[in-house]
């Protein structure tokens, strides 16, 4: 099939007809049996086309080869310029390019590695420049103390969504079976400042969560009221009599009006 684009610059014949030159071409550089039937070519410029073949390469499918041929002016004789491959419709192509700092996730930090922080990250705000109260009055307080940015209240929204969202939220099957919610809990202190109002650390050393950070409304069954919550509380089990087997038990040498044995004086 012809894929001749309509330009301006008229198709070169011999370029156009050099198609056995082309496969030549792209057979030094694939494989033998890679190289399928012509599919077209492209009218590049002035005396330039480009030749294109099947890939018959199994882990290259929908790709093409793409041949460039040229002359010069004048000249009759036609010549390579660039032999490549190229994905077609339908090629398996490698996802999109996505920075370093956008392709990190939690946990990706080892120990020795260093992640430097941007100097515009929303998350982070001068020390002298935010004193609301609703960022801890970490500001009024990191003053001239060493710390030259700290957390801003975009930083400090997106922590406590990732928070809510993770493992230590309440959205989790561990806190859907606890008997009761952490903000009920004597192991639970709560943060400082705004993020207090809905999240603190785990300080019991039998929890799942101890040292960490967790919602207000997360749980587990380390929950300190544990006992004497309802739900935990199992009535005994009555006992079991058994009512259908007897023992044996021989007479004494008494009888019941308290008597002597027989044969006795």
């Amino acid at each position: 099939m012809s894929r001749t684009r309509i330009r301006s610059t008229p198709v070169d014949q011999a370029c156009a007809a050099a198609v056995d030159l082309a496969r030549r071409a792209a057979e030094e550089i694939a494989r033998p049996g890679e190289v399928g039937e012509h599919l077209g070519f492209d009218n590049e410029g002035d005396r330039v086309v480009t030749h294109y073949f099947e890939c018959l390469d199994r882990a290259y499918r929908g790709w093409r080869w793409a041949v460039t041929v040229t002359r010069a002016s004048r000249a009759r004789i036609v010549t390579v310029s660039e032999t490549v491959l190229l994905p077609g419709s339908g090629a398996l192509l490698a996802p999109a390019w996505v920075p370093w700092n956008e392709r990190l996730r939690p946990g990706d930090l080892g120990v020795g590695d260093l992640l430097p922080a941007e100097a515009d990250d929303d998350r982070l705000v001068p020390g002298f420049a935010s004193a609301e109260e609703d960022i801890d009055k970490q500001a009024i307080f990191e003053l001239g103390l060493g710390r030259a940015r700290v957390l801003s209240a975009l930083g400090r929204d997106l922590a406590a969504r990732r928070w809510r969202a993770g493992e230590a939220g309440p959205h989790t099957p561990i806190a859907h079976a606890a008997p009761a919610q952490c903000s009920t809990c004597g192991f639970y202190w709560p943060l400082a400042g705004a993020l207090g109002l809905g999240f603190g650390v785990c300080t019991n050393e039998y929890a799942p969560d101890d040292g960490r950070v967790v919602s207000a409304d997360h749980g587990c069954g380390a929950h300190s009221e544990a006992t004497t919550v309802p739900s935990m509380v199992m009535d005994p089990a009555p006992p079991i009599l058994d009512d259908m087997g007897y023992d044996i038990i021989e007479s004494g040498s008494v009888d019941e009006a308290g008597s002597e044995p027989l044969g006795h004086a």
